[in-house]
């Protein structure tokens, strides 16, 4: 059977023995898509089942999480855990808590993060988790009463050498704070390397924050080095304004770009003189209200549009860092017609295949998350070092490190793609440097 065939095959095993999980079928197609210059320099991978092996999870837990509300009722939500692939290190990723949280989401999550960890160099394997609660409108005692609820499973499952948890969406420092109280509380032990994304005050690391945005915003200036561009200038669009778009916007700026959009659900501001981040982090963290009001408050030309998306405003760069699936093939060709240079993904798949195709086919300077977002994972990474040798870095030094890596990370995608005859294509200089990393510790393990 040819690799092609191979491949073919492949893909309709996974849909087959995974249905109903388009999300799942998405992540393992676009990296499918890019394999067959690898298993042909590799017949080694076929013959051992490597590409079976990496799309089937190690693991996968499925738990109830009952609750009791102020009022008294109960509630049932569902829980999940995925430890995908731990070639390279303990799982490591996520948890999200949202209502569009299912197996199958969970389970593209935890397939791309088996990747994007392997491209940071750190030793680390791939895993996500959540459930599908709603923490929005809840009191803080409802989500303290659930997150204890949520732990009391999970606990069994993980720890510093298995599996380490780290927020998502609709899990931040509140909420981490009461799965590693409860953790603590079961187990007895003080794991601080157990959950990453901690506060400062009890073995959290500083940059964990910041990290995603500022990574994605390193990777961009590193692409647009490597490509004859720069970013001082550059006309920017984040779409979200949640913590990886605040601090993608922190850092572009820091940078010399010009963010002049952002997002929420609602809508999108535009603000050609560029985003006043103060403004925007005291609407959106302080005051967790909506980006509408921010025109009102900013005055000059700024406005607001509701339904609106970030993509109608020309831009140099493009930073999708708000959800999956977010920006489609019609955003696309609106980027493209007004110029745009490089989309970088600041959130996990937030571009669809077919915009994907499209910018690859323009000519535009594409990262794909496992690349540009990697930032997050890898000062996870770092948290967890700092944990296990009872040491605390400063901001700076860590921002180094993160700097560092996500140089790295883009030098590997780069001359990844120019070895394999593909110059300037990163979703295949991603897929193939993390795929390639995955498999040769999985054939040096044997048949497990």
């Amino acid at each position: 059977m040819s690799q092609s065939d191979s491949l073919r095959a492949l893909r309709d095993n996974i849909v087959s023995r995974n249905p109903a999980e388009p999300e799942f079928h998405q992540a393992v197609n676009e990296v499918l898509d890019t394999l067959e210059p690898v298993v042909g320099r590799h017949p080694e991978y076929i013959d051992a089942k490597l590409l079976e092996r990496i799309c089937e999870p190690e693991r996968q837990i499925i738990f109830r999480v009952p609750w009791v509300d102020d009022t008294g009722e109960v509630h049932i939500n569902r829980g999940f855990r995925i430890g995908f692939n731990s070639a390279l290190g303990p799982h490591k990723g996520g948890l999200r808590f949202h209502p569009s949280v299912s197996l199958g989401m969970v389970k593209f999550l935890g397939f791309e993060q088996v990747f994007k960890n392997a491209l940071t160099g750190l030793p680390i394997g791939g895993g996500k988790g959540g459930s599908d609660f709603d923490p929005k409108g809840r009191s803080d005692n409802e989500i303290m009463s659930f997150c204890q609820s949520f732990m009391t499973e999970l606990y069994r499952h993980i720890g510093e050498y298995i599996d380490v948890p780290a927020g998502d969406i609709g899990v931040g420092a509140r909420e981490i704070g009461f799965l590693f109280g409860q953790y603590k509380r079961i187990t007895n032990r003080y794991e601080s390397g157990v959950l990453t994304g901690k506060g400062l005050s009890w073995s959290g690391a500083r940059v964990r924050t910041e990290a995603t945005g500022y990574g994605t915003a390193y990777f961009v200036q590193e692409m647009l080095a490597a490509n004859d561009h720069g970013l001082e200038g550059r006309n920017v669009v984040v779409s979200g304004s949640g913590n990886v778009a605040i601090y993608a916007i922190q850092k572009v700026h820091q940078l010399g770009g010009r963010v002049v959009a952002c997002s929420d659900s609602g809508g999108t501001v535009h603000d050609p003189d560029g985003i006043d981040l103060a403004l925007l982090r005291q609407i959106k963290e302080v005051e967790r209200a909506r980006i509408a009001e921010y025109p009102e408050r900013r005055g000059g030309k700024a406005v607001y549009v509701a339904g609106k998306t970030v993509w109608e405003i020309p831009c140099t760069v493009a930073l999708p860092c708000a959800t999956q699936n977010e920006l489609g093939a019609d955003d696309a060709r609106t980027l493209i017609e007004s110029g745009v240079v490089a989309v970088a993904e600041g959130a996990n798949m937030p571009c669809r295949p077919e915009a994907v195709r499209l910018f690859r086919e323009a000519g535009v300077l594409f990262a794909p998350g496992k690349a540009a977002n990697a930032g997050g994972v890898a000062t996870s990474a770092l948290e967890m070092q700092q944990n296990a040798s009872r040491d605390s870095w400063s901001f700076e030094h860590s921002e180094q490190r993160l700097h560092e890596i996500m140089r790295n990370i883009h030098a590997d995608c780069f001359e990844t793609a120019e070895e394999y005859g593909h110059s300037g294509d990163y979703v295949l200089g991603a897929n193939v440097a993390g795929f390639s990393r995955v498999a040769d510790a999985m054939l040096a393990f044997g048949v497990i």
